[in-house]
């Protein structure tokens, strides 16, 4: 007896037609199920799946058009082969644009029949090896791969859950380090919209003009060097997500052209004159202050507004030290496992070294760190001797007073902080001459001279 290769269901109201498929297909292996109208079809789909089913298209009462129809919305992955007779191929073609696999015509040769199913089986397999690992996507970007049980985690893991199924603009806000594409890529992978793209958008690694093409595409001919016609990443995250890493570094005339793809959800390709019409979810990052940017007529206030829907602002490391602990077992369990070495954990010192650092690179710098550690460790557990001297050389329990101080600043008067001791260093060095210290910064002397002014730089107690 052959072994069983899967359960068919012939869907077909001529008696003919099921006895000849019934013995054909139990012959090679196939467990068969046999139904007479569309009617009766459809009731034994909606308890039970199919390997591959034969769907004839003619049939009195359901023709064969809804029942495929009425398949689908039962199990959308369902395996169909459309059998039609000569005069309906152009329904049997309808039925493969609405999801059908493939079609044979009446009367079948045995082998042909055969063959069709046995590549719709191989298919059914690559789908169902594609759905397995969609899925274990989802989980590798599910919440347990954004570490953290801190109260601003949790935090934030509630604005992930929350906004992931909307269709909301995205503005994420944090250092860098701090793990703002990994939080994009959860929201995406939490939406219904994770069986399609996701686009990252390097914004500040390309020039403006080679930007707007990487966005928008160009027709053939629209510059030197475009030789055919390319499509953007707009186009290429249709349905899915478009994830724009540092949005303040996008220039000025490409920020006037990405509002009006959010607003207007269309936009023509480089030298184009289509306008093609796109369905992508914006999700932005940034480590400035947006709204400093716009003081300065360095960004768009129109756009910001666009993308400040929803805003979601990382914590970094230093604010969230709880987290440490959880953060290095996770790591060692990266690092071991990809260096295949036996290490069990870290020493309690070392632990109180890393919580007391102020990781100016945040998870990012945690990270490399371990891993670092872990290449070097010679033992089950990570000792002093693996650590980056910088680390060593500060006293225990030493508290990095620059950190302090930045807990209490914003990011603003951070900026200006540093801003206020450059200059300050420039004019020293130059005894008060303000054109001399321009010169050094490499800035213009009215620019310096309004930055003075604005940061109150008392220039004459300088000279």
């Amino acid at each position: 007896m052959a072994e069983k290769k899967g359960i068919v269901h012939v869907i077909d109201d001529e008696p003919i037609i099921h006895d000849v498929l019934n013995q054909l297909l139990s012959s090679e292996g196939y467990e068969v199920v046999l139904s007479s109208s569309g009617e009766e079809a459809l009731e034994k789909h909606s308890s039970q799946f199919y390997a591959v089913t034969l769907l004839d298209l003619l049939m009195p009462g359901l023709d064969g058009i809804e029942v495929l129809r009425g398949i689908k919305r039962i199990d959308p992955q369902a395996v169909i082969i459309i059998i039609t007779a000569y005069a309906s191929v152009e329904s049997a073609i309808s039925a493969m644009k609405m999801g059908a696999y493939d079609y044979i015509q009446k009367p079948f040769k045995h082998d042909e029949l055969l063959l069709i199913i046995e590549r719709a089986l191989e298919h059914k397999s690559l789908q169902d090896e594609n759905i397995r690992l969609r899925d274990a996507l989802d989980r590798k970007f599910a919440f347990e791969n954004i570490i953290g049980r801190s109260q601003p985690m949790q935090r934030i893991f509630e604005l992930i859950e929350a906004t992931a199924p909307t269709r909301s603009t995205i503005l994420i806000q944090g250092e860098s380090g701090t793990g703002k594409e990994l939080v994009a890529r959860a929201i995406h992978q939490n939406s219904d919209r994770r069986r399609f793209p996701f686009v990252v958008v390097n914004s500040g690694a390309l020039p403006p003009d080679l930007l707007e093409s990487h966005l928008f595409g160009h027709v053939k001919g629209a510059f030197t060097g475009a030789v055919s016609q390319k499509n953007g990443l707009f186009e290429t995250a249709d349905r899915g997500s478009i994830f724009f890493d540092e949005i303040s570094t996008v220039g000025f005339e490409t920020q006037a052209k990405l509002l009006r793809v959010m607003q207007d959800k269309e936009f023509m390709r480089l030298g184009g004159t289509k306008t093609i019409r796109v369905d992508a979810r914006i999700i932005a990052a940034t480590n400035t202050d947006l709204e400093e940017l716009i003081e300065r007529k360095a960004f768009r206030q129109d756009l910001f507004y666009r993308l400040n829907v929803i805003k979601i602002e990382l914590p970094p490391l230093r604010e969230r030290k709880d987290d440490i602990p959880l953060l290095v077992k996770h790591f060692i369990d990266i690092y071991r496992r990809e260096n295949e070495k036996e290490i069990e954990g870290i020493t309690d010192d070392v632990l109180e070294i890393l919580e007391d650092y102020h990781w100016p690179g945040n998870v990012r710098e945690l990270e490399n760190l371990i891993e670092r550690a872990v290449v070097l460790s010679k033992s089950k557990f990570i000792t002093r001797n693996t650590l980056p001297p910088f680390l060593l050389d500060r006293r225990p329990g030493d508290r990095d007073i620059a950190a302090e101080e930045e807990k209490v600043r914003s990011f603003k008067e951070q900026t200006q902080h540093y801003q206020r001791k450059v200059i300050l260093n420039a004019l020293r060095r130059a005894k008060g001459v303000q054109k001399q210290a321009a010169r050094s910064l490499g800035l213009k002397p009215t620019t310096l001279n309004e930055m003075i002014k604005r940061l109150q730089i008392d220039v004459d107690s300088l000279s």
